[in-house]
């Protein structure tokens, strides 16, 4: 059944940026706080050292869990529910404390949570949730389908059964509502004063007790379907995962963030409407530069403007065409003097949702981003001081400055700003694919065996037969906007050249799915020319490394065996993703 929701939505981002930023004196605040472990030294992530009951080598790539339901016992017996007590929690990310404001004072003897929300909260709309709710899914990347709800623990990583080869991998998805799992711990508190409870999470507890799993026995993933036997193992064992490891008597002060200012905002100016799908996530807009009319106006002058060039030849717009969804069609973009680049020119739309820029992620915000290909020697090889004097000189220009941002000096973050506020415009919302959704087109019959072949994982153990697409491309905007190898070949570090981390090799930024018609060609380096030889490569091109991911490594050589069907499926559902 097609959702039916309202085609779009306008975020009132003016309420977003000049309200203050408040928070209510508390009783008494509890903080939780979890350390991951592994038989309880501290758990060393993408490191292939730990074994199993099976006797298996394994590593933990990806731990990510929601944690909620929070409520405290009172000594005579009573519980105490913390309202809205939601903690995401994840590994790789560092996220590992929650804290809870307003507790009513007393003295508690145990601590009880669930993991994974409740049914209520797991099939509600996930896209109500503010931009730093732990349930919003552009947040935790913990929703990745249309209608089943959240993944309640993600626990994926490599193993190795044998001394040679290269490992496999397993990917354990934890959900559905039958497997909310409860978990108990006796834990002194008093909570007259500001407190802190330290729990440990024990992988190797996850994993061998009191029901131990094997990847090569019992199957290296699950998606936890009913009467799936890994996921019944993972809700019997959770409970005796977590530990209190301490009490700490005092927590920390709560911090109370300042309001944050917007920078250089006019005395007049118009609010820009910002227009997304009613299906996508809050974004979290940056409250600094506010969507304004006439900022979006000027980064758009911007983007088109030959003059941020060494030798005034090109433009963002030269490599970022309209008409290929602001991409290249060209497998490398082509600078100043005509020297040629080493990457594919990704897509700018739906920036808004991405907190990292470019295939490696070396730009931290959009506006950081957008100055990067002016100075870039291969690219248009400018200095920004250059750019602003060539500004200052064209007569137009002092006047827009002083219209988006109250005076006519022209800045080098000022131009960031605009080309920010500019970017963050470009949306793609409104393809067939959401028209079919909302009960107002008809996907065809192989579009339909497509969009399944997307949404199902490939898993011979329990019969299913899928293209295990949404796990880096679920959800409403058809990407995760992290990093990861997908198996291509070549000598292009990607994501390590810039952390430094051996464990990010070949890694590279997940590019939506939407407008993918419009954005040939493909990959990090353009070398596909059609998505035909896309999915090709995930059929049978795929090749095994250290850094794979492990929801390719988990399956077998060359990749998921889609037969010609299911690919020509697979092809028509994703033009399907393709705004008019």
């Amino acid at each position: 059944m097609p959702f039916a929701p309202p085609l779009i939505r306008h975020l009132p981002v003016g309420a977003l940026v000049f309200a203050a930023m408040t928070l209510a004196a508390p009783a008494a605040v509890l903080e939780v706080a979890v350390r991951h472990v592994f038989h309880g030294d501290a758990l060393l992530p993408d490191s292939l050292r730990y074994e199993n009951a099976a006797h298996e080598t394994l590593s933990v790539e990806r731990l990510s869990y929601l944690l909620t339901g929070f409520a405290l016992e009172r000594e005579d017996g009573t519980w105490v529910e913390l309202s809205e007590s939601i903690a995401w929690m994840d590994a790789a990310r560092r996220r590992t404390t929650a804290r809870f404001a307003d507790v009513p004072e007393g003295k508690y003897r145990a601590l009880r949570f669930h993991l994974g929300p409740d049914a209520l909260a797991n099939s509600a709309d996930p896209a109500q949730w503010p931009a730093g709710h732990p349930l919003n899914p552009n947040l935790n990347g913990l929703h990745w389908t249309w209608q089943t709800g959240y993944i309640f623990l993600a626990l994926e990583g490599h193993f190795r059964a044998a001394a040679a080869g290269e490992p496999g991998g397993y990917s354990y998805h934890f959900a559905r509502t039958p497997n909310r799992t409860r978990i108990s711990l006796a834990a002194p508190l008093d909570l007259t004063h500001d407190a802190a409870v330290l729990l440990d999470f024990d992988l190797a507890a996850l994993l061998n007790a009191p029901r131990p799993l094997s990847f090569a026995r019992d199957g290296d993933a699950t998606h936890s379907r009913e009467g799936d036997p890994i996921a019944a193992a993972l809700a019997a064992n959770l409970p005796g995962a977590f530990r209190v490891r301490q009490v700490v008597s005092a927590a920390p002060a709560i911090s109370r963030p300042s309001p944050v200012q917007p920078l250089y905002l006019p005395e007049k100016f118009t609010p820009f409407r910002f227009t997304m799908s009613a299906t996508f996530p809050v974004p979290d807009l940056p409250r600094d530069n506010p969507l304004i009319e006439e900022r979006v106006a000027l980064g758009k002058k911007l983007f088109h403007e030959t003059a941020l060039s060494r030798d005034d030849s090109i433009s963002c717009a030269s490599c970022h065409q309209a008409g290929a969804a602001f991409s290249d069609p060209r497998p490398a973009s082509m600078g100043v003097r005509g020297q040629v680049g080493v990457r594919n020119a990704m897509p700018l739309f739906n920036l808004a949702w991405k907190t990292n820029f470019f295939w490696d992620g070396r730009a931290p915000s959009l506006r950081a981003q957008a100055l990067m290909p002016i100075q870039d020697h291969t690219e248009m090889d400018e200095t920004l001081d250059r750019v602003t004097a060539k500004l200052a000189k064209k007569e137009d220009y002092p006047a827009l400055f002083r219209a988006a941002f109250g005076a006519e000096e022209i800045t080098a973050e000022k131009i960031g700003l605009a080309l920010e506020n500019f970017l963050l415009t470009l949306t793609a919302y409104d393809a067939k694919f959401d028209r079919a959704m909302r009960g107002k087109a008809t996907l065809s019959a192989a579009e339909q065996r497509g969009f399944e072949l997307f949404m199902t994982e490939y898993e011979p153990r329990t019969g299913q037969r899928g293209a295990d697409c949404f796990h880096c491309h679920g959800g409403a905007l058809f990407s995760d906007h992290q990093f990861h190898n997908n198996g291509l070949p070549g000598t292009d570090e990607g994501r390590s050249a810039i952390t430094h981390r051996d464990a990010d090799r070949g890694k590279f930024a997940t590019p939506s799915l939407r407008n993918i018609a419009r954005t040939a060609p493909y990959m990090h380096d353009g070398r596909f020319a059609t998505l035909e030889e896309v999915i090709a490569h995930y059929t049978t091109g795929v090749q095994r490394s250290a850094t794979l991911d492990p929801n390719l490594a988990k399956h077998p050589d060359g990749g998921v065996p889609l037969t010609a069907e299911e690919q020509a499926a697979l092809v028509a559902f994703l033009k399907t993703l393709s705004d008019e």
